[in-house]
């Protein structure tokens, strides 16, 4: 009884390798994983959906535990190129899901223009299986067709392991997989809106100008924070946590920030991402648009981004 059950298993071992003959996975090397380029895309793609599902109210963390449901996809297709496909808001069962997804996808690659398979890089098993390179392939796709202007990280490529099942057994090689090229720095448009940032145009001008121009926005900011016994000594770092510019924003405009919205004393990334972007949605709702200006570089200490939050302010205000 026992050998006829061990013959059993041998054939449903062979079945099984048979059906995926043929088939190659792809897997991003560990290593890939943590290039600061990798990372800079998944968070311009994160920030990216969080923009434009805003009114939605959906917030998306993670882009490969987030979206292989087919809901986040649903509502960027319905968003961003009006198609509305007739599927439940909330699939729970896995054969749902993978219905949603495949319905969502067809529509999706027909706007994208891509009808020929041999040029998609994803699928309905690959999205649902939460694969990670195929999502990016899939977000990447579609910035370019519905939102070309976007910024994202240019030549952004990754190292990945191919998989490939054979007669013979599981056959393994390394190569590169292209996510970003040149075409992904934004249009020549942007580039020129740019150029005529006026913080731009002044970092290019002499140091002692621009220190000029520095102390004279840290002059401002300390003449308004003084009430609440707070004072920035360096304005490249004390900004990165989002409190004192949560703060600032309020006391300028002459609102209260509840306490329960932020992190006022944030302890790590998430929490100091969180109290940033909740400050650039503020400023975007008083109409200080800051599209260029992405939450993670001022975390960051990008001196040049937290400039441009800080300049903005300054404008506004010295006007009054």
């Amino acid at each position: 009884m026992e050998a006829a059950a061990f013959e059993f298993e041998k054939e449903e071992d062979a079945l099984d390798i048979e059906s995926f003959q043929g088939q190659k996975q792809k897997i991003i090397q560990p290593t890939s994983l943590k290039d600061p380029k990798l990372k800079k895309l998944q968070e311009a793609l994160v920030y990216w959906i969080n923009s434009t599902l805003k009114s939605e109210h959906i917030v998306v963390q993670s882009l490969e535990e987030d979206l292989y449901d087919g809901l986040v996809l649903h509502h960027l297709l319905s968003k961003l190129a009006g198609v509305q496909v007739s599927v439940e808001e909330m699939a729970l069962t896995s054969v749902a899901q993978i219905l949603k997804l495949g319905l969502i996808l067809e529509q999706l690659d027909q706007r994208l223009g891509l009808q020929d398979s041999s040029g998609i890089k994803w699928n309905v098993k690959l999205i649902h299986s939460k694969d990670l390179l195929a999502t990016l392939h899939l977000l990447v796709a579609m910035v370019r067709a519905f939102q070309p202007e976007l910024d994202l990280p240019q030549n952004v490529t990754v190292e990945v392991v191919v998989l490939e099942v054979n007669r013979s057994g599981i056959k393994s090689d390394v190569m590169m997989e292209v996510l970003t090229d040149e075409r992904d720095g934004g249009s020549g448009a942007q580039r020129g809106t740019e150029r005529n940032d006026p913080v731009e145009q002044l970092l290019k001008l002499e140091p002692h100008k621009v220190n000029m121009v520095k102390q004279a926005i840290l002059h401002f900011v300390n003449q308004n924070m003084s009430s609440m016994g707070l004072e920035v000594a360096d304005m490249d770092k004390q900004f990165a946590d989002g409190v004192i510019l949560l703060l600032l924003i309020g006391q300028l405009e002459g609102f209260f920030v509840p306490l329960s919205h932020f992190n006022l004393t944030p302890v790590n990334h998430s929490e100091m991402l969180h109290n940033v972007t909740l400050a650039l949605d503020l400023l975007d709702d008083i109409g200080l648009q800051m599209s260029h200006v992405d939450p993670q570089d001022i975390v960051s200490l990008d001196d040049t981004a937290t400039l441009k939050v800080l300049y903005a302010l300054f404008v506004k205000h010295k006007r009054k």
